[in-house]
């Protein structure tokens, strides 16, 4: 165990991780080596409250604008009186 390759990725403080690589891999089973490890293509978590779909962000973008046109004529409303 202590003669096998070390993984080649760097901790959070900035160290090497010291834990063995996976056979044939350069890291560890934690930090990719593993089959399947990663993070899965595209965002789920994003969906969970389908608060960043696209519709909820250009509903969003769609209402703050809105809200900016408002404030506007009431600017202009307030200046002429």
């Amino acid at each position: 165990m202590m003669a096998s390759a070390r993984c080649g990725a760097k901790t959070r403080s900035g160290t090497p991780c010291r834990s063995p690589a996976v056979r044939e891999k350069e890291r560890c089973r934690m930090h990719g080596g593993a089959k399947g490890s990663g993070a899965p293509i595209g965002n789920q978590n994003a969906l969970t409250n389908e608060l960043y779909t696209r519709e909820a962000i250009a509903r969003r973008r769609a209402f703050n604008q809105m809200l900016r046109e408002m404030h506007e004529h009431l600017r202009d409303f307030d200046e002429k009186t």
